[in-house]
C-alpha cells in the first residue's frame, strides 16, 4: 500500500504540473480564438500579444483560463485529452481501421518483435565469441561501441536508401533498424554475464576436467541469464524506438511513427500524443512480458530474479 500511495503521489503531481503547464503553452491560441469571435481581449492584436509573457497574458485575461485545457488544436493536450483520443483510437474503433491506435501498434509491434530476435540473435553469438576469443575481444568491442555513437535519426534514412535500392523494402528495413539498436544492450549484457563466475568456479570445472563446452552450458551460461533478462529489457524497449523511427523516413502509413508524422503534418497535437503514450504503453507491456518470462526461467532454475 505505502508503495501504491507513492507511485499515486507521483503520478498525481506530473498529472498537476501537466494541467498547469497547459495555461502558458495554450493562451495565445485561446486569445487569438477570442478575438475572432469577437471577445474583448488584452492586448486587442496578436501582433500586441506576441512579446508579452505568457503569464502576464494570463494575469489579463482571466476569463480565458478555463479554456486552454479544451483547444482544439492545443500546444500542449491537457491529459484529459489524450487519454479521451486514446479511448477512442483503441476502444470505439475497429482494430482493422486504420485510424485504430491498435492497427497502428500491431505493425510497429511486428518491427519490434522482428528486430529485437534479430539483434538478440547477433548480440549473443558477438557476446559468446568476444569472451572466448581475444581476437574477438580486441577487433570486434570496440567496434559495437562505436556503432552506438552514430545518431540513429541519422543513419535510418541511409539505412533506408541502401535497402531499397536493392529491392529490400517492406518490413526488414524497419526490423533491421530496430535491430541496431537492441543488438549493443543484449551484447553488453551477455559479455558480463558470461564473464560473471569467478576463479574459484572456473578452477573447479577444471578440476572436473570439463570441456569448454561444458563450462559454458553448465556454469557461464546459467550465471549469465539475470544479466540476460536485464539486456533485454532495455534491448526490447530500444528495438521499439528503432522501429518507430523506421517508419519516419519511409513515409509510412501504418505503424506507431506513422500516426507521429500524420500527427506533425496536420498540426494534430493531440493525436501526436496519444501514438507517443500508446508506444508508451506497448514498451511497457514488452517489459512486464520478459519480466514475467524471467522470475518463471529463474523460479525453475533454482535462483532468485
Amino acid at each position: 500500500m505505502k508503495t501504491l500511495c507513492s507511485v499515486l503521489v507521483v503520478i498525481a503531481g506530473i498529472v498537476g504540473i501537466w494541467y498547469l503547464a497547459c495555461v502558458p503553452m495554450n493562451i495565445k491560441g485561446v486569445l487569438d480564438q477570442a478575438q475572432r469571435a469577437g471577445e474583448v481581449v488584452s492586448p486587442e492584436t496578436a501582433k500586441d500579444r506576441r512579446d508579452v509573457k505568457a503569464w502576464a497574458l494570463v494575469a489579463q485575461n482571466s476569463f480565458a483560463i478555463d479554456r486552454v485545457w479544451s483547444v482544439e488544436r492545443p500546444r500542449l493536450p491537457a491529459p484529459h485529452q489524450v487519454v479521451t483520443e486514446l479511448w477512442k483510437t483503441t476502444v470505439e474503433k475497429k482494430i482493422t481501421s486504420k485510424r485504430s491506435l491498435i492497427y497502428h501498434g500491431q505493425v510497429t509491434l511486428t518491427a519490434t518483435l522482428m528486430g529485437f530476435a534479430i539483434g538478440t540473435g547477433l548480440g549473443i553469438l558477438l557476446a559468446v565469441g568476444i569472451v572466448h576469443s581475444k581476437v574477438m575481444d580486441m577487433s570486434i568491442m570496440p567496434w559495437a561501441i562505436v556503432s552506438q555513437t552514430i545518431p540513429i535519426i541519422a543513419l535510418a534514412p541511409m539505412i533506408i536508401v541502401v535497402l531499397y535500392s536493392i529491392g529490400v523494402q517492406g518490413m526488414l528495413p524497419k526490423a533491421i533498424i530496430a535491430a541496431y539498436l537492441s543488438f549493443f544492450p543484449v551484447l553488453v549484457g551477455m559479455v558480463k554475464g558470461l564473464r560473471s563466475p569467478d576463479t574459484m568456479q572456473l578452477d573447479l570445472m577444471k578440476t572436473y576436467n570439463a570441456s569448454g563446452a561444458a563450462v559454458f552450458w553448465k556454469l557461464r551460461l546459467p550465471s549469465s541469464l539475470s544479466y540476460l533478462f536485464a539486456s533485454f529489457k532495455i534491448g526490447i524497449s530500444a528495438a521499439l524506438v528503432g522501429a518507430i523511427v523506421g517508419e519516419l523516413p519511409t513515409g509510412a502509413v501504418a505503424g506507431l511513427g506513422a500516426r507521429l508524422l500524420a500527427g506533425s503534418y496536420y498540426g494534430q497535437t493531440v493525436q501526436i500524443w496519444s501514438a507517443l503514450f500508446a508506444a508508451a504503453l506497448l514498451a511497457a507491456a514488452l517489459v512486464a512480458i520478459i519480466g514475467v518470462i524471467e522470475r518463471v526461467l529463474l523460479a525453475r532454475m533454482g535462483a532468485k530474479s
